[in-house]
């Protein structure tokens, strides 16, 4: 294990590695508790699955940007360490499965030679900042959104607000007010928009998808780009403190808006920003320049109707004349390695240092000469990369569902493949000239975006007889509207899975049969026909009386379906809370000394609130007392244990709430970190008289 130690020359990203190594030592010796170990790994992209015994692990790509360079190295550490096979995610991230837990450490070194990270993929934390592939070169765009999103990813990764907070938080910025981010599905989304001659964002907050759906809330019409960090970091500290903490399914940002009111939590939000000392975070906005590329002649005839289709489906203008992007369908996601090698020669020949992964599970190739799309696409044909209909109807969202996912309901992957055949065989004129988007997501957590889909679908079980059957939730008339707006789909009914297709077909054909015109979007045919109508046309496919032996068969499989929901990862002996908790709040200040020794004053101050927060949340676990957020932590800590204010001659309410003073110094620093560990000492003593 020596070896990777000493070829990562950043010394912050060495210790990362070598910290997950020592946790994994200490939780296979039982010297950390499941829960503890689980949070530590998630925040470093190591994520179990379906399967005992092994992993997946989430690979960090900040808004889909990728190099040939790396994606060869991707491929690399997944041959040599995965099962050779890259999926691609709705987060634009990357996923590979079946990983050996101990040799994540392994895997994460030599993927940092490429300056690819895993950091913050998985856990309570800010995950993959996301941005639509098309920023940069979107005809429509006032300004290339991708400096801003690489300086927000880069501030917030591993910012000590953010690494252990209740919940995720996801963060889009779309190119233009077209959001093909999706924008109002986020906890934080930014539209750029410019105003006299100076870059800024629409802002909006609290968006999420999931079994509670709820469209973002517009917190500022025009933020200048130079505030959007320090907002987001206000925004950040105030979910960290209020935001729940005990109930999994209410620790959303969206739920702490709900519960606050918009205009409290506003008022919350400039509360925090008076706390951090920096107002303005310049963002040096540096344009992608794009190299030039030679002609290269076509060295045979490509079929010309396909090339054709392809080109009308698959490719789109750039504002940068003479150049187009171009769009692969990657079906499901997964891309496997030998495939990635042959793209990435393609993309040296063809498109330089930029392309992207997307949000719909694609890769856009940007900046190619319009005049060598024939050689692209026989490139492409070549490497069976040719598929026709970028994001349009045949392009279909899938998330893992059963295939890996400890969550999963029904198999997303294999109804996605059928469904794929359907449209493809019987529906090429609608791949041609409409764009109608199908998402599928294996359970109600919505991985696979069905709920802002044209046609959504989301895996369920029926009773039948007393046999449990896979069945599909049928959701209709969902998607952006732009300008982070949107619609939500509508649940219509429940079919059996393997009635799916025949669904489908029917919405198809009557879609063809009764649209208005040639232009008329899914969503406004579903609106002007309603609800009801569909529900009708369609009730007969959810009879359960009648179901065939094959209905008891999930798609891709061929034993008969059985419901496992979280399956459990390796189990570890459970150790005293109390103890872990406080072995977590020393860990944090540590932390916060070792900022505060490289002037990292800011960061030693919230190591050290940390550190008090979950010393005592350690102490308070042995009584009655609310627990489920920080606010609450500092009103029960008071309640319940005035003596430590008699001891110390100082509260803990004024140490821990001294944060919030903006005048942060050296001398601060230093005080705010010797009361946290004078109140940590007295807690320990507490613990131990108990």
């Amino acid at each position: 294990m020596e070896s990777f130690r000493t070829e990562i020359e950043n010394p912050v990203v060495a210790k990362d590695i070598i910290d997950l190594e020592q946790k994994i030592f200490a939780f296979k010796n039982n010297n950390i508790d499941e829960e503890k170990f689980r949070s530590l790994r998630l925040a470093r992209g190591v994520y179990g699955q379906r399967q005992q015994g092994v992993q997946m692990v989430r690979i960090k790509i900040p808004y889909g940007k990728f190099t040939s360079r790396q994606l060869l190295k991707i491929s690399d550490v997944a041959d040599r360490y995965s099962n050779g096979n890259l999926h691609i995610t709705t987060r634009q991230d990357i996923q590979i499965h079946h990983v050996d837990l101990e040799k994540t450490p392994q895997l994460w070194a030599e993927l940092e030679k490429d300056d690819i990270t895993l950091r913050e993929a998985c856990g309570n934390t800010v995950r993959n900042v996301t941005a639509s592939p098309f920023s940069g070169i979107d005809p429509d765009e006032p300004f290339d959104v991708s400096p801003y999103a690489q300086a927000f990813f880069s501030y917030f990764l591993r910012n000590p607000i953010c690494q252990d907070m209740g919940r995720k938080i996801k963060i889009a910025f779309s190119s233009s007010k077209e959001d093909h981010a999706y924008t109002f599905v986020h906890d934080i989304g930014f539209i750029p928009k410019i105003k006299d001659e100076q870059h800024g964002f629409m802002v909006v907050v609290g968006g999420g998808i999931g079994s509670q759906p709820r469209l973002a809330d517009c917190l500022y019409d025009f933020l200048p780009a130079d505030r959007i960090i320090p907002v987001s970091e206000a925004i950040l500290r105030l979910f960290d403190r209020f935001g729940e903490r005990n109930r999994r399914n209410k620790a959303r940002l969206k739920f702490l808006i709900k519960e606050l009111g918009f205009d409290a939590f506003v008022e919350k939000v400039q509360q925090m920003e008076r706390e951090i000392s920096t107002f303005s975070y310049p963002i040096d906005y540096i344009e992608h320049k794009i190299a030039s590329t030679i002609h290269y002649p076509i060295t045979s005839n490509t079929p010309k109707e396909s090339f054709e289709r392809w080109k009308n489906a698959n490719v789109f203008p750039q504002k940068q004349k003479g150049l187009v992007a171009v769009g692969l369908c990657i079906q499901t996601g997964d891309l496997p390695t030998q495939t990635a090698r042959k793209l990435a020669g393609v993309i040296d020949t063809f498109c330089g240092e930029d392309a992207r992964f997307t949000v719909n599970q694609g890769i856009l190739l940007r900046s190619i000469q319009f005049e060598n799309l024939e050689a692209l696409y026989e490139a492409l044909f070549n490497i069976n990369l040719d598929r026709i209909g970028f994001d349009r109807i045949n392009d279909i969202v899938a998330c893992p569902g059963t295939d890996t996912c400890n969550l999963g309901i029904a198999s997303s992957m294999g109804l996605a493949k059928e469904l794929q055949q359907v449209l493809e065989h019987e529906f090429q004129q609608l791949i041609d000239n409409h764009k109608i988007s199908i998402k599928i997501s294996g359970c109600m957590n919505a991985c696979g975006q069905h709920t802002i889909a044209d046609i959504g679908f989301q895996g369920l079980t029926l009773k039948s007889n007393g046999k449990i059957a896979p069945a599909t939730q049928i959701l209709l008339g969902g998607g952006a509207v732009g300008n982070a707006d949107g619609h939500f789909a509508d649940k219509v009914l429940k079919v059996p899975s393997k009635r799916t297709p025949d669904v489908l077909r029917w919405l198809l054909i009557d879609f063809e049969n009764h649209h208005h015109r040639a232009g008329e979007s899914f969503m406004a045919y579903y609106q002007r026909a309603g609800s009801d109508y569909f529900y009708q046309n369609l009730k007969h496919f959810s009879e359960v009386d009648n179901l065939q032996p094959e209905d008891f068969i999930d798609w891709g499989n061929e034993q008969l379906y059985e419901k496992a929901i979280g399956v459990g990862e390796c189990a570890g002996v459970t150790i005293d809370l109390v103890q872990t908790l406080l072995f977590d709040a020393e860990e944090f200040l540590e932390n916060a000394e070792s900022a505060l020794a490289d002037e990292q004053v800011s960061n030693a101050v919230y190591f050290g609130y940390s550190a008090l927060i979950r010393g005592a949340k350690a102490i308070l676990t042995t009584v009655q007392a609310r627990i489920n957020s920080h606010h609450s932590i500092i009103v029960s800590f008071g309640e319940h244990f005035p003596n430590c204010e008699t001891d110390l001659g100082f509260s803990f309410r004024s140490a821990v709430k001294a944060i919030e003073n903006n005048d942060k110094t050296n001398v601060f620093a230093k005080d705010y970190i010797a009361k946290a560990k004078a109140i940590l000492n007295w807690i320990k003593n507490e613990a131990d008289a108990r």
